[in-house]
C-alpha cells in the first residue's frame, strides 16, 4: 500500500500548523516531512503539498519542488496567506502552484489565512503600493484559528474521497 505524504514549506509556522492538522486527520500509512528537493516520490500514492503565499506568489523552494513531482501523481495543494479569503492575491498564487505542478494531477486545493510576520508587515506598510494589502494582512493576526483547522480536516476527508475515485469527482 502506498504512503500518503504531507510535505510543507513554512517560515512562520502557519503552514506547518495546517500540515500537522492534515497529517493528524489522515489514516495510516502516512508521513509528514518538511519540503525537500531531493525527495524520492516512489513510495507515495498521494501528496499534500503546503506553502505560504509570499510576495503574492509561491516561494521559489516550493516552485522547484512542484516542478519535480512525477507525471500523473495525485496531489492536494494547500496554502496560508495574509489576504482576505477568496482574494485575488491568494487565488493567483494557487493558480501559479497549479502551473508549476502541471505534470501532476491536482485533485483539490485549500487555503486559509495565516498571521503575517511583524517584520514583513512593517516593510510592506512603508511601501505605498502595498499599503492596502498590509492593512488587510493585519486582520489575519489570529489565523490559522480553530475554524481554519476544522476546514483543514474537512479538506482531508474531501481529498481522500476524490483520491479513492481516481482523482475525479
Amino acid at each position: 500500500m502506498k504512503i500518503t505524504l504531507v510535505t510543507y514549506f513554512s517560515r512562520t509556522g502557519n503552514t506547518k500548523l495546517i500540515a500537522e492538522t492534515i497529517y493528524n486527520t489522515l489514516t495510516e500509512p502516512k508521513e509528514i516531512k518538511r519540503m525537500a528537493e531531493d525527495l524520492d516520490f516512489a513510495p507515495y500514492g498521494l501528496l499534500f503539498v503546503g506553502f505560504p503565499v509570499q510576495a503574492h506568489s509561491v516561494p521559489y523552494e516550493v516552485e522547484a519542488f512542484l516542478r519535480k513531482i512525477p507525471a500523473k501523481m495525485n496531489i492536494a495543494l494547500f496554502c496560508t496567506h495574509g489576504s482576505l479569503p477568496g482574494s485575488t492575491l491568494a487565488r493567483e498564487a494557487m493558480e501559479y502552484a497549479h502551473v508549476c505542478a502541471a505534470r501532476a494531477t491536482v485533485i483539490a486545493t485549500f487555503s486559509c489565512r495565516g498571521k503575517v510576520s511583524t517584520k514583513a508587515l512593517e516593510a510592506l506598510e512603508k511601501s505605498p503600493e502595498h499599503e492596502a494589502w498590509a492593512e488587510m494582512a493585519v486582520s489575519a493576526s489570529t489565523h490559522p484559528d480553530a475554524s481554519d483547522l476544522v476546514d483543514a480536516r474537512a479538506f482531508v476527508k474531501w481529498v481522500l474521497t476524490l483520491n479513492s475515485q481516481g482523482g475525479r469527482f
